[in-house]
Formats: C-alpha cells, sequence, structure tokens
C-alpha cells in the first residue's frame, strides 16, 4: 500500500522536470519521407537583434551550424555533394527578446504552536522581473521554390551570467535537438 503512495509524488516530479513539446509548423502536402538532402540556404545563420555580440558572431553560427548538421545526418538527411541539386535548404534564426514576468512572495501569516499561537495578517507583493529569452528557429525550404515547408522553434531564458564555450555548447546542442526531434513531422 505504501509504494503507489510513495510513486506518485515521484512520476509528478518527473513529469514536471519534462520540458514542453516542440510543435513545429509544417506543409501537410509535402512528402517529407522523400527528402534525402539538404544545404545551407544564405544567410546560414541570422542573428536578430543584429547588433547584439553576445548572441552573434561566427563561433555562435558555427556551433549552430555543427549541431543542425549532426542533427540532421542522425535523420538520414546528408549534406548534398558537390555539384548536385539538394532537396531542402536550411536556415536558422537566433533571436533575443525582452521579456517581463511578474513574481509574487507573501510572507506574514501563523505563528506559534497548537492553539497557543496567533495570526499576523499576510503580505503578498507582486513585482515585475526583466529577462532575455532566446530562441533559435530553424527552417527548412524547398531548394527549389523557396517556399517554406518546415518550422521549429524553441526558447529558453538567458543567463544573467556570461556562459563558458562549453555551456554554449551545451545549449545549442538541448535546442536544435528539442527542435529537430520533431521532424520528419509524422
Amino acid at each position: 500500500m505504501r509504494a503507489p503512495i510513495l510513486v506518485l509524488p515521484l512520476l509528478l516530479l518527473l513529469t514536471a522536470c519534462q520540458g514542453a513539446v516542440v510543435k513545429p509548423d509544417y506543409d501537410v502536402s509535402h512528402d517529407f519521407a522523400a527528402d534525402q538532402t539538404w544545404q545551407w540556404a544564405e544567410p546560414r545563420v541570422e542573428f536578430r537583434p543584429s547588433d547584439d555580440p553576445r548572441i552573434g558572431g561566427e563561433l555562435m553560427a558555427g556551433r549552430i551550424e555543427q549541431a543542425v548538421a549532426e542533427q540532421l545526418d542522425a535523420r538520414g538527411l546528408r549534406p548534398v555533394l558537390d555539384g548536385k541539386t539538394a532537396d531542402l535548404q536550411v536556415r536558422s534564426y537566433v533571436l533575443v527578446e525582452k521579456r517581463q514576468d511578474n513574481v509574487t512572495t507573501s510572507f506574514g501569516g501563523y505563528w506559534g504552536t497548537g492553539w497557543g499561537g496567533f495570526w499576523g495578517g499576510p503580505a503578498i507583493q507582486t513585482y515585475p522581473v526583466d529577462y532575455r529569452e532566446l530562441t533559435l528557429q530553424i527552417d527548412l525550404l524547398d531548394a527549389d521554390t523557396g517556399s517554406l515547408l518546415w518550422r521549429g522553434s524553441e526558447s529558453e531564458r538567458m543567463s544573467e551570467r556570461e556562459l563558458t564555450p562549453s555551456k554554449r555548447d551545451e545549449q545549442i546542442q538541448r535546442l536544435v535537438s528539442r527542435i529537430l526531434a520533431a521532424y520528419p513531422p509524422y
């Protein structure tokens, strides 16, 4: 009898640790099973805002390009050979937006033990907290027409501290793998 009672909180905790499921948008008339090869569309990685040196640059673009190539390879898509035409073109966007969240704290209330305690009125305080959110978006385009076939994106709250290069690698790998886990869409 005790085992099911102890397992339930553990299951709830594990469920809370799950990330949000990426829900891509895609062209339902396209046969994704027929796609075998890909190439980068220019620009390969676009940063918005483009003037923020903390997110833009060759190092970050290289991380994204490597992670995308690895994930597409894991899904059976190969880079196009020189002189050949690809089935898909790939483009990525890194977007950083300012966000605001409201944080509520409460204090006060009941003090004491048993019937000998007393009640002090609780106080609730709500205040805004500004933060930045990083969104990575990956688009798969028809190589012949340039029309969008598949789009996936994932966001994370940016750390206030400067990340080390290895932590940046981990973040990009995590975002790209979450996004492309939803490809192909069936």
